[in-house]
């Protein structure tokens, strides 16, 4: 009888820690919301950068190292997308790790679409400020989001073996979704005439989507939110503006409004809403395809004004 007690309290112990979420801790929200959708009950999530945050101007604090140590795994963006302090205290912690954008081909951060890339280099070497080579937006293309999703779960099999099957069943109703989302926005932007295909935000984080759709996007500032543009950008901006007759003009949930708002005073054209560029917002931008469908409605009936 006791031994049937021991048995039974141990066949108890090993639910109660299968049953505990296992601790993941990404980078960034958007991230953090992939990793919900595979993950679903066997994960529990924290990022370290939350809804509305701008990733480019976050500063690690102590919490967040605390966040990072009691975490069994690590969830990146990579290419450059978290600032060197982030992936230093990473690799301190000593947490298993993975980047998302791995085996993703990137665009260079100089590929930008439409030739509106602008220079912030803030040493002068040909070193970029914040991303360095790459321009690290890979969310912005629901494509290469399947090749993403899938390198998550990988990373969350490595970490929960026993949790395989469900992972994988799950990612492939995300990849399903993911590519209800691409075909819903390539009907909404053919729908557009090219020539009308033209957008302006207030910093470059669009050009996945920029290649994937035709759409030139056009932004003051550079891959990174913190670069600041010069005088003389920002006037032939307004110049381009005013003669191609772009109506899409855009402000971000991480961003200070004030470079579009005067950009749209400037050229009397009003800023057609808000965009969300590297964060995810409330409902229904709460998760990454809320968040890419408000994107393609608001761009796609901003365009055809």
């Amino acid at each position: 009888m006791k031994h049937l007690k021991l048995t039974l309290i141990a066949a108890l112990l090993t639910t109660a820690a299968t049953a505990a979420p296992l601790p993941v801790v990404t980078s960034f929200s958007i991230l953090g919301d992939v990793a919900k959708q595979i993950g679903g009950e066997r994960v529990s999530i924290q990022s370290l950068v939350g809804a509305n945050q701008d990733t480019h101007a976050y500063h690690l604090t102590s919490g967040d190292i605390k966040k990072l140590r009691s975490a069994k795994l690590v969830l990146l963006n990579g290419l450059g997308l978290e600032a060197a302090d982030v992936q230093r205290a990473v690799k301190q912690s000593k947490v298993s790790y993975a980047e998302a954008t791995k085996g993703i081909q990137p665009l260079k951060a100089e590929e930008e679409e439409g030739g509106h890339h602008h220079d912030h280099d803030h040493d002068h070497e040909g070193h970029h400020h914040d991303h360095g080579e790459y321009d690290p937006h890979v969310w912005n293309d629901p494509v290469l989001m399947s090749a993403y999703a899938q390198n998550v779960a990988e990373a969350l099999i490595k970490a929960d073996p026993e949790g395989k099957v469900y992972y994988q069943q799950r990612l492939g109703n995300y990849q399903m979704q993911l590519k209800k989302l691409h075909s819903d926005a390539q009907a909404a932007f053919n729908a557009v005439p090219a020539a009308k295909r033209k957008v302006l935000t207030g910093h470059d984080a669009f050009s996945y989507m920029g290649k994937r759709y035709h759409i030139e996007f056009i932004a003051p500032q550079g891959v990174s939110s913190e670069a600041e543009p010069s005088a003389k950008q920002v006037a032939a901006i307004i110049r381009q503006i005013k003669r191609e007759g772009i109506k899409a003009v855009f402000t971000e949930n991480i961003k200070d409004t004030r470079m579009v708002d005067r950009i749209a005073k400037e050229t009397g054209v009003n800023v057609s809403g808000k965009l969300y560029s590297d964060a995810l917002g409330n409902a229904p931008a709460d998760t990454y395809i809320g968040m890419y469908r408000h994107n393609i409605k608001a761009m796609s009936e901003a365009m055809k004004k």
